[in-house]
């Protein structure tokens, strides 16, 4: 999930004295509602089952901090939570551990994607159409076509600032299989494509950066459909407006992953760690307080069928969806995300 433009500076000291602090193992996450969780499922539960005592920090995502840590070998994070898009990158360029797969028994139940030589998927999360079923007059849209029918679906569109998933979407709307997207962007005329669909939604769109804005937008009357992280507009209706509603058409999900910063000090706790969070049980807990999916396939015939329905792996919900490519995304973002820029400046 990218959370990066929050930052708390609060740790949570779970079972451990001042004295026992410097052997505390340190997880650190995305906070809001995604670390509340973790907190909640996770870190609490381990460290009464294990009896390693643990605290529980929220960073911004930023990977240059890591590589400081690293460099100056005063690593003081020993789980870390990351992105998809990070994954690679850091363990070619030395940043995180090598996992041991022998010490995590549930590799075997992983859902594909999961396993990596220096990261665990730790949940799947998706970005999807979100929309406010007032402003629609309880029309129900249906994916990224009538995401851009604004005569359909008259009023603002709200959208991140940036190319990644958007491009995709652009395509879809355009009428590409969203099986064939990302063949498509591999094209020079793909990407053509793209930002020409994408010119004729721009006099509608509303940006966003922070995934606390598009419910907000939305229940404001700001914008009619937004693109969103699920797991923001599920805390949203929880916390009481029932004004959004989600369509899982098309949507594209991803995986956040946990590593280990080369040089922690707690290594063997934090494996401990990473075997715990893809237990079964830990992962239906973690899916009780925030609808994002087990990696663990196990979990996900143990949830029940209201909390199923919500996240973005249970089947009905990931028919029509995509995975994000990692691989297009790493080999080709620089480039793209430049061109956006530009484009989104004129």
């Amino acid at each position: 999930m990218k959370v990066r433009k929050y930052m708390v500076g609060t740790a949570v000291l779970l079972g451990c004295s001042g004295a026992a602090f410097a052997d505390a193992l340190t997880a650190v996450n995305y906070g809001g509602a995604t670390g509340d969780a973790q907190t909640q499922a996770w870190v609490k539960p381990f460290a009464a089952k294990s009896g390693i005592a643990a605290d529980a920090i929220e960073y911004t995502g930023d990977q240059a901090k890591v590589k400081a840590m690293v460099d100056a070998k005063n690593v003081t994070w020993d789980v870390l939570e990351v992105e998809s898009a990070d994954v690679g990158r850091g363990c070619q360029d030395g940043l995180y551990e090598r996992l041991d797969w022998s010490k995590i028994p549930n590799k075997d139940d992983l859902m594909p994607g999961s396993v990596t030589p220096c990261a665990a998927g730790e949940y799947v999360w998706s970005e999807v159409l979100a929309y406010n079923p007032t402003l629609t007059k309880s029309l129900e849209p249906h994916g990224w076509k009538d995401f851009w029918d604004v005569k359909k679906f008259p009023g603002k569109r709200g959208m991140k600032k940036e190319a990644r998933y958007n491009l995709e979407y652009a395509l879809m709307a355009d009428g590409v299989p969203p099986q064939d997207v990302y063949k498509a962007l591999g094209t020079a005329s793909g990407i053509t494509r793209a930002f020409a669909k994408l010119d004729e939604l721009k006099p509608y769109i509303q940006w966003w950066d922070a995934g606390a804005q598009p419910p907000q937008f939305l229940a404001a009357g700001d914008v009619v459909m937004s693109t969103a992280y699920n797991g923001r507009i599920d805390a949203a209706q929880r916390a009481g407006n029932k004004n959004l509603a989600i369509s899982w058409d098309q949507s594209i999900y991803d995986l956040d992953f946990f590593v280990i910063p080369k040089g922690s000090k707690n290594k063997d706790a934090a494996q401990k760690y990473i075997a715990y969070t893809l237990t079964p049980e830990a992962q239906v807990a973690f899916a009780q307080h925030i609808p994002y999916g087990p990696t663990n396939k196990v979990a996900l015939k143990l949830l029940d069928a209201n909390t199923l329905g919500n996240l973005p792996n249970a089947p009905k919900n990931a028919k029509n969806a995509i995975p994000d490519s990692v691989d297009f995304w790493t080999d080709h973002g620089d480039g793209l995300e430049q061109r956006f820029a530009a484009w989104a400046a004129k």
